[in-house]
């Protein structure tokens, strides 16, 4: 079984651990809605690159209440 010669410096531990932080999310604003949504993510209106994709709860509600 394999035995380190030495003990890892601090210096060293630190080196070896400057890859592991975590990234923020990326992050982008609709341009339709101006929601706050993940990067190639529709977001919770359901608009993608500023066109309607998806309809959703509210829009099928608010088409039962019209008619």
């Amino acid at each position: 079984m394999a035995v380190q010669k030495s003990r890892k410096t601090p210096s060293k531990r630190g080196m070896h651990r400057s890859h592991s932080a975590l990234a923020a999310p990326a992050i982008s604003i609709d341009s339709k809605s101006g929601e706050i949504h993940s990067r190639h993510r529709i977001s919770r209106d359901g608009f993608y690159r500023g066109k309607k994709v998806l309809q959703t709860k509210a829009d099928a509600a608010a088409a039962a209440a019209e008619e």
